[in-house]
């Protein structure tokens, strides 16, 4: 939901404050809304996120300059395949949605491909709401929208998405189609890859329900958006098309959960110190205050989805925290919350016997100790 006029305001020029003067926005996308989804708890990457600040640039300011990213070479085997699944009018991608999510339609033998060129994102994203209704009016038939402009409210401001491409059934639901150049082998790819491939289609999704509630507003039914997506990729280690369909249900609510507490995001910048400020102009020791001043929720995961990651995680093992070893050992270890805290337990130094997590470490140390012991005669 949009903030009022005045709070809106108000917030913008809270975050233009932290971004730094005359420092441009950064655009929110679908990668960085979806990376937001994969770590919900980490205030740091909201307010960052939030404020359009451009992390790369922090974190080359910080001393910890980011890999994160895609290569040249994939970003052009990534086109080349997806002009490939498009090619022809996209019957091919058609094919495969009818195959995967919509067998009980007509095959798609021919299907509406209209025209989305309009002047800045604004433009596109009327021109695609356009075509959308258009769609919608017209049931019966197939349409394809190729890299269509969506728009999504954060933080009182619009983020104007473009997945690769929507499809619109004869029964007038939609699908998001996302095209990925990682294999599909034997019918599975990465799990990691196709989460954040989910998360993203998620993203997509939730711009879609907004406009589908503008036109269910003029007294029509609202168009089903499924929950069901599309994941294009290539089949083992050829540039053939495969797909498989995604239910991203789960990502969908934990994304709008999150992008809900983006739009709150004025709670997290409201406790700051006065005069915070993270423009990557500013002295280094300066700027890692700021940085540090809010706290961050590091897990391996931030790897591969976020620039201040190697930031993070020199920070997180300096403190000692085991969310530095992966969130399911965190969650294993309760109130443990420092490797400090687990050798201590684990040597019968601290904790509570009756905690089931120091129980399991005191019996792991005098499992290790009897085998080290049998070794040693």
């Amino acid at each position: 939901m949009p903030l009022p006029r005045t709070r809106g305001t108000a917030l913008r020029q809270r975050l233009a404050e932290l971004r730094g003067p005359e420092v441009p926005a950064k655009a929110l996308d679908a990668r960085a809304l979806a990376a937001l989804a994969a770590n919900p708890g980490c205030a740091r990457r909201a307010i960052l996120d939030g404020a359009g600040v451009n992390k790369a640039a922090v974190a080359s300011a910080l001393g910890s300059p980011s890999a994160f990213g895609q290569s040249q070479f994939a970003l052009t085997r990534g086109n080349a395949f997806e002009a490939k699944v498009k090619a022809d009018g996209g019957a091919e991608l058609l094919r495969l949605v009818h195959d995967k999510l919509d067998r009980s339609a007509e095959p798609p033998a021919e299907a509406r491909v209209p025209d989305l060129t309009a002047a800045g994102p604004q433009g596109r994203t009327a021109r695609t709401e356009l075509e959308l209704r258009e769609a919608a009016a017209h049931p019966g038939a197939w349409t394809l929208l190729d890299h269509p402009m969506l728009a999504l409210d954060v933080a009182g401001s619009p983020a104007f998405l473009e997945p690769d491409a929507v499809v619109v059934h004869p029964d007038g639901s939609w699908t998001v189609v996302e095209i990925k150049s990682f294999p599909l082998l034997d019918g599975s790819a990465d799990p990691a890859k196709v989460g954040a491939a989910a998360r993203q289609a998620a993203v997509y999704v939730l711009a879609l329900e907004e406009v589908a509630a503008r036109l269910g507003a003029d007294g029509a039914p609202a168009p089903r958006v499924r929950h069901r997506v599309l994941l294009v990729c290539p089949r083992d280690f050829s540039n053939l098309p495969a797909a498989s369909a995604v239910d991203i249900r789960k990502q969908r609510a934990v994304t709008a959960r999150q992008l809900a507490r983006l739009t709150r995001i004025e709670d997290i910048a409201g406790a700051l110190p006065e005069g915070t400020c993270f423009s990557p102009e500013l002295p280094a020791e300066e700027l890692t205050a700021a940085v540090e001043s809010v706290p961050a929720t590091y897990a391996p995961e931030c790897l591969s989805a976020c620039e201040l990651a190697f930031h993070c995680r020199a920070r997180s093992r300096q403190e000692g925290a085991v969310t530095s070893l992966g969130r399911p050992l965190r969650a294993e270890l309760g109130g443990l919350t420092t490797v400090e805290d687990v050798l201590a337990a684990a040597r019968g130094e601290a904790g509570d016997p009756d905690d089931p997590a120091v129980a399991a470490l005191r019996r792991a140390a005098a499992l290790r100790a009897e085998a080290l012991e049998a070794a040693c005669r």
